[in-house]
């Protein structure tokens, strides 16, 4: 039985890649159906491969970003690498590339050198600042981003800022990277030729950010740090039921206020409270309002509490844990696990989120670091060099 057409079959994409964005983004177009060969150092690889060991032996990011990926050893400081780059790039559709600032340039791998012997190639650079400004040559990780793009400043608690709990710099970037590839695709079937795309990690997190930015330069003062609560709404965030268990809801409209006070308090009289009556007058008198909840949940269990939220009409959460996350009954009914092969055993792995119908994702193997090299070199017509890594390597 002939496999179902994806998106992407038959776009090749060459990736010198390392740690989150760039891997994120490329594996985004191997679940599409692009075959995409990884160029990773020969002694260590990826160095998100050492990040930890808890995944059968391996690393959690790399299993996390790299299925589907053909691994090519290749040290592109070595004489023999600029012919291997060379014939991989002029059959390639998209070069993406988050080495560390200036050092694509150094190697000819710019977009500038590029486009005159590939006018088709796509090529995706990602960085911490971009490639020009004061912040050029800056290194830049997540938590730093995080940092530059104020996003700490308005996560965590009145006492203290806190980071995302995820890499979401890297990721906000690999996913700008990802849908400017798929638009350049586009682009290039309507006039032939490749375009550059730039995605620079301070943007890509600053511009998620710009609700926060917009109240603190046009209102005069920043998002509150307010913890799990919402700074501008009430009740919206955290509360306890009477069994210690958190349960996370929150109100939009007046509306929902009042049915949250019938169904939810079972005090309809409260609703035209007039410390409560608008989301305003509630994000003034929050301290008494969560004490009136308080005071509700107290004998209630966490399902009790869900229970009711439900029969308001009031959406609402569980605050699970990771592994109540794993065990999400709505994953599972929805058959949103598949199982993944890596080099230490399989894995079970999610779906992409877009689901496309009649075209699944390809959720193919995480790469054992060089896998590919030999196959790759030669199908490149490099089998002497191809050759010669393996005697190297028994030597």
């Amino acid at each position: 039985m002939t496999a179902a057409p994806r998106p992407l079959d038959g776009i090749t994409v060459v990736a010198l890649e390392h740690a989150i964005a760039a891997p994120f983004a490329s594996r985004q177009l191997a679940d599409l159906g692009a075959r995409v060969i990884k160029i990773e150092r020969p002694d260590t690889g990826d160095f998100a491969r050492g990040y930890d060991d808890t995944v059968h032996g391996q690393s959690s990011f790399f299993v996390w970003t790299n299925r589907g990926k053909e691994s090519l050893a290749l040290d592109t400081k070595a004489p023999g690498a600029p012919e291997v780059l060379r014939r991989l790039l002029g059959q390639a559709d998209v070069f993406i590339q988050n080495l560390a600032p200036g050092a694509a340039r150094r190697m000819g791998l710019d977009y500038a050198t590029l486009c005159a012997d590939f006018p088709r190639l796509i090529v995706c650079d990602i960085s911490g600042y971009g490639d020009d400004g004061p912040y050029r040559d800056k290194k830049a990780y997540d938590l730093l981003i995080q940092a530059a793009s104020g996003l700490i400043s308005v996560t965590g608690t009145p006492e203290a800022p806190a980071r995302a709990g995820i890499s979401i710099a890297d990721i906000a970037a690999g996913m700008y990277a990802y849908s400017g590839i798929l638009s350049a695709l586009i682009q290039r079937s309507r006039t032939g030729a490749g375009l550059r795309i730039e995605v620079t990690m301070l943007e890509a997190l600053t511009e998620w950010t710009s609700y926060a930015l917009n109240f603190a330069h046009y209102g005069g003062t920043p998002p509150a740090r307010n913890g799990v609560a919402h700074p501008a709404i009430a009740p919206y965030g955290q509360y306890l039921a009477g069994d210690g268990k958190p349960v996370i809801f929150g109100l939009q409209n007046d509306r929902e206020w009042q049915s949250f006070c019938a169904t939810v308090l079972e005090d309809p009289a409260l609703a035209g409270d007039e410390r409560f009556a608008t989301n305003v007058q509630r994000v003034r008198n929050r301290q008494a309002l969560d004490e009136r909840i308080a005071q509700c949940f107290a004998p209630l269990s966490r399902e009790q509490v869900l229970a009711r939220l439900d029969r308001g009409g009031i959406a609402n959460s569980a605050l699970n844990t990771m592994h109540e996350v794993w065990d999400h009954p709505q994953l599972a009914a929805r058959g949103r696990w598949r199982e993944v092969a890596t080099p230490g055993g399989p894995i079970q792995a999610l779906l992409p989120p877009a689901t496309l119908s009649g075209a699944g994702a390809a959720m193919g193997a995480v790469p054992a670091l060089g896998q590919h090299t030999a196959g790759i070199l030669a199908e490149l017509g490099l089998d002497g060099l191809a050759a010669g890594r393996q005697e190297a390597a028994a030597s």
